[in-house]
């Protein structure tokens, strides 16, 4: 599909990678909807995109609250005039060893509930119910074809103290072949792209040390960009032939 064709929503648009990907979108002439909790940023996106080629609309969005899923579909249909996309992008962590010994205290101490449900619940809760909804809404309105572009991790084969991260993660990424299976028949496409570190708000607040001893381990000798990241989402969006499958793109860093 042509860049300049989408009629998409980017969820968690406000900040860090979405925001990324809802300016490149609108530069290249798309209609687009940036979706997220974060309403000053949200705001602040709109301000920034009002001379580009393209129309952006924003929209407060907690991926994690069906009826917001059911009813921001719909708004971003109406909006468009159409909707033949999704950039599905929205996370959050709440890291925690499962369960650990301090060293201290020696009392042990176990990843909550609520860290667990947290992540869950938008990661990959939030995420499947805007596929869900996305496509329903392609198919009620006979609009196709479509592209459905899930955003994973590298963290999904794996990775120290996420043990809720990387289970949302790999179901993503696993659910993509699934969805490009259900899908196929309406002419609409599912790809995953798997970030490794990329520079964002989320990871500059990591501890300093860990920070830097994960930037150590990248091959290529630097944290990622949000535009390496949409190069691949770009890819997936453009590339007619391509289904069902995850971009790993992480520098060579093995998690």
């Amino acid at each position: 599909m042509l860049l300049e064709q989408l009629m998409v929503i980017v969820t968690g648009g406000a900040q860090g990678m979405g925001r990324h990907f809802s300016k490149r979108l609108v530069q290249a002439g798309a209609r687009v909807v940036a979706a997220d909790v974060n309403e000053e940023g949200l705001a602040s996106l709109h301000r920034e995109c009002e001379a580009e080629a393209g129309k952006l609309w924003v929209r407060k969005l907690d991926v994690s609250d069906e009826q917001q899923c059911i009813d921001s579909v719909g708004w971003a249909y109406n909006q468009m005039g159409g909707l033949n996309a999704l950039v599905n992008n929205a996370g959050i962590l709440r890291d925690g060893l499962l369960v650990k010994l301090d060293r201290k205290t020696g009392q042990i101490v176990k990843l909550s509930r609520a860290q667990w449900d947290a992540v869950i619940a938008v990661n990959l809760t939030g995420a499947t119910l805007m596929v869900r909804e996305v496509v329903a809404k392609m198919l009620e309105k006979q609009q196709r074809p479509g592209v459905i572009v899930n955003i994973s991790s590298i963290a999904r084969h794996g990775n120290r103290g996420q043990s809720n991260y990387v289970s949302a993660k790999a179901a993503i990424a696993q659910n993509t072949k699934t969805w490009s299976q259900e899908f196929a028949p309406f002419g609409i496409r599912v790809g995953a792209v798997a970030p490794g570190m990329v520079e964002t708000p989320m990871t500059q607040g990591m501890n300093a040390k860990a920070r830097e001893a994960l930037v150590n381990m990248i091959p290529v000798g630097r944290i990622g960009e949000p535009e390496d990241i949409w190069q691949a989402v770009r890819f997936v969006i453009e590339c007619d032939y391509f289904n069902g499958r995850c971009i790993d793109v992480d520098g060579g860093l093995s998690m």
